[in-house]
């Protein structure tokens, strides 16, 4: 009987073992999950939503103007946590912000996921190759590109934000 039990013992700390791997390499490759400190992406996001990561989107699939990412925000930017934002711009790409209204390569951009209409103006500008140009969908308040004296690199791209699993009331993807 206490060779059977030992056998068990040792089968179950195999199981073990195997799980906490595999969540590491889960967690280190795959996906990762991220909770929302600011009101800058509001009102698509809001302050302690829990949100998961996929890392690989960007691995096997194209950026697209409109997802929301997680990244290490540029140098000029002292700031030792990851940002969450929203893609407007892809490199060589023309961005403007005037009267409140945003511009791409000169054609203005229906935005029904902002808070509200920016109160700043951001002259035309194209983005480097290289790098992206991202704002939180609460534009009157988000310390983002139209702010930084930096851009943000391809390289510095964590992943997509596609899932939000808390609050409960709220849980579903990410658009």
């Amino acid at each position: 009987m206490g060779t059977f039990r030992t056998l068990v013992k040792k089968i179950l700390l195999n199981e073990i073992v195997l799980a906490i791997i595999f969540a590491l390499l889960l967690k280190a490759y795959v996906m990762d999950s991220r909770y929302v400190p600011s009101s800058s992406m509001h009102p698509t996001l809001q302050i302690k939503d829990r949100l998961l990561v996929n890392k690989l989107s960007y691995k096997f699939g194209e950026m697209q103007r409109g997802d929301i990412i997680i990244f290490e925000p540029p140098p000029s930017v002292d700031s030792q946590y990851d940002y969450v934002k929203r893609l407007i711009a892809m490199p060589g790409d023309i961005v403007e912000v005037t009267n409140g209204v945003l511009y791409i390569n000169g054609e203005a951009v229906q935005e029904d996921y902002i808070n509200e209409l920016p109160n700043y103006e951001y002259p035309p500008t194209q983005v480097p190759a290289d790098s992206l140009f991202v704002l939180g969908d609460n534009r009157n308040y988000s310390y983002d590109s139209h702010l930084w004296l930096d851009w943000l690199s391809l390289d510095d791209v964590k992943g997509k934000v596609f899932f939000r699993y808390w609050p409960l009331d709220r849980i579903g993807r990410i658009e």
